[in-house]
């Protein structure tokens, strides 16, 4: 099943190398969710003048039955997202963990706990 896909750039010109490593990324997350609906992936770098290279942010929007996953990796926090390879492979590593769980919930494999009663 393909997963219908939308790739924006925002602040950057759009890339095909960029564009093609998304593609791939979003290809393997149905190993962890075979019900995707859909999936947008928002690359954006931000206009920061007190640095000296550009921190990217990645925004994923997955559609699940049940419920959507967001996925909001901004690049502040680590400076690692100076490369863009790495923002888009940590947020689809977030992403990937976020389907698993969901699955399980799904399947019914996470315990759920009954609220205890108080002793009078």
């Amino acid at each position: 099943m393909q997963i219908p896909l939308q790739i924006s750039f925002r602040n950057m010109d759009p890339s095909p190398a960029v564009e093609d490593r998304i593609r791939k990324k979003a290809a393997k997350l149905k190993r962890f969710h075979d019900r995707i609906v859909g999936c947008s992936v928002v690359v954006e770098a931000p206009h920061r003048h007190q640095h000296k290279g550009k921190l990217y942010t990645v925004r994923l929007d997955i559609s699940v039955p049940g419920k959507d996953i967001i996925v909001d990796r901004a690049g502040p926090i680590d400076q690692a997202h100076e490369d863009v390879y790495v923002a888009i492979r940590d947020a689809f590593a977030a992403a990937a963990r976020q389907l698993e769980d969901q699955t399980r919930r799904m399947r019914g494999d996470v315990k759920t706990h009954t609220p205890r009663t108080a002793n009078k």
